[in-house]
């Protein structure tokens, strides 16, 4: 069905995304060493994860950008119509209470336990590299694209052609 079309990746994004507000604002909230610690763990491993995506997003996307007019706003923000708008909403809101939570906790808590400035809160900065390699896969595996317009495969000049 085209109406279910990535809906696994948009559940891990939003499951993702909920398991850092919940850790972001713990860790804020309590700051305590262990929930420093929780959060810190947890924004770390996300940003891996999102690394790990995001490539796997690009990736896809290059291969595809062969036959296919891809625009990196495309893939890494859903514009130009490649995502229906419910996926396209979805998942820019993950990525946009990514980017709130990390700024949000980061400027809550700017000093550590001690007084002195930065906390461990400041990874969540990183988190939302996820987002953006979440909107990479999906429009990489699910993204309506069009064709390519210019054919980069041209022949090799030979002596004939000078």
């Amino acid at each position: 069905m085209a109406s279910q079309r990535g809906t696994r990746e948009v559940l891990v994004h939003q499951i993702l995304t909920a398991v850092f507000v919940a850790t972001a604002l713990y860790a804020a909230i309590a700051f305590t060493t262990a929930a420093q610690w929780v959060g810190a763990i947890t924004a770390m491993s996300l940003f891996s994860v999102g690394v790990v995506v995001f490539l796997w997003g690009f990736w896809n996307a290059v291969q595809r950008s062969r036959t296919e007019e891809l625009a990196v706003t495309s893939v890494f923000l859903l514009t130009g119509g490649c995502a229906p708008s419910r996926v396209r909403r979805q998942m820019n809101l993950m990525l946009g209470v990514q980017v709130v939570t990390a700024f949000a906790t980061t400027f809550w808590r700017s000093t550590g336990p001690d007084g002195n400035p930065g906390s461990s809160l400041a990874l969540g900065i990183l988190v939302p590299m996820l987002g953006l390699g979440m909107n990479g896969l999906w429009a990489s595996r699910h993204g309506v694209f069009g064709e390519r317009l210019f054919n980069n495969s041209r022949p090799s000049p030979t002596s004939d052609d000078e």
